[in-house]
C-alpha cells in the first residue's frame, strides 16, 4: 500500500508541467531578437523565449510599425537552474554594451541594447551588472539602458525561433552581420559567457 502511495505521488509530482513550476521573466534587449532568441534557447535553466518589442508607444506592434519600440526577448527560466545575475552576465558578454547606435549591422533605436527589469530587485541587480559590464571593459562607458519592464508584445509567429526555421537564411545573417567577431572583439575569452553554442 505505501509503496502503491509513492508511486502515485511520484507521477503526480512529475507530470507537473513545466508551466506550473517556479519561474520567473527576464527581458532583454539586444540587437535583433532572432539572435537573443538562439543564445539564450542555449542556456541551461531557460525554459523559453519570445520574441518581441518593447518600450514604444503604440499598443500590439508589428514588424512594420513599432515606433520607439526596441526589438526584445522575453525569457522564462527556472531560477532553480539558473540565476537572473547569471543571465545578465551572459546577456552583457552576448552584445556590444558600448554601441548605442544599434547592434552590429542593424542601426537605429529598435536595435539598441535595454535590459527590461521586472520588480525591484531585478532593476537593482541589472545596474549592479551594468556596472560589473563596464569594469571589466576597462571602466568604458556603456550605452545598455537599464529600466523598469513596461508592456512586452510578441511578435508575429513567422519571428518566432527563426534560427530553427530558416537556419541557413539565419546562419548567413548572424554571419554577415558581424555580430559574433564584434563580441569577440569586445570581450576576448568573456564573449557570450555561459551561452553554448553561439
Amino acid at each position: 500500500m505505501l509503496r502503491t502511495l509513492a508511486l502515485a505521488l511520484t507521477l503526480a509530482f512529475t507530470a507537473i508541467p513545466a508551466s506550473a513550476q517556479n519561474t520567473e521573466r527576464a527581458v532583454f534587449a539586444g540587437g535583433c531578437f532572432w539572435c537573443v532568441e538562439s543564445d539564450f534557447d542555449k542556456v541551461g535553466g531557460v525554459i523559453s523565449t519570445t520574441s518581441g518589442y518593447i518600450g514604444g508607444q503604440n499598443a500590439n506592434p508589428t514588424y512594420e510599425n513599432h515606433p520607439g519600440h526596441r526589438e526584445a526577448v522575453e525569457i522564462v527560466y527556472d531560477p532553480g537552474r539558473v540565476s537572473y545575475e547569471a543571465l545578465l552576465s551572459a546577456f552583457f558578454r552576448s552584445v556590444d554594451p558600448t554601441d548605442g547606435g544599434g547592434q552590429f549591422c542593424d542601426r537605429g533605436h529598435e536595435y539598441s541594447t535595454a535590459v527590461y527589469a521586472v520588480g525591484n530587485a531585478q532593476l537593482a541587480a541589472a545596474r549592479n551588472a551594468k556596472s560589473e559590464a563596464a569594469q571589466a571593459l576597462g571602466g568604458v562607458q556603456l550605452a545598455t539602458e537599464i529600466v523598469p519592464a513596461p508592456q512586452f508584445w510578441p511578435a508575429e509567429e513567422y519571428h518566432q525561433d527563426y534560427y530553427t526555421k530558416n537556419p541557413l537564411r539565419y546562419r548567413y545573417y548572424r554571419s554577415a552581420c558581424g555580430r559574433d567577431n564584434r563580441v569577440r572583439e569586445v570581450w576576448g575569452s568573456e564573449a557570450m559567457a555561459g551561452i553554448k553554442g553561439s
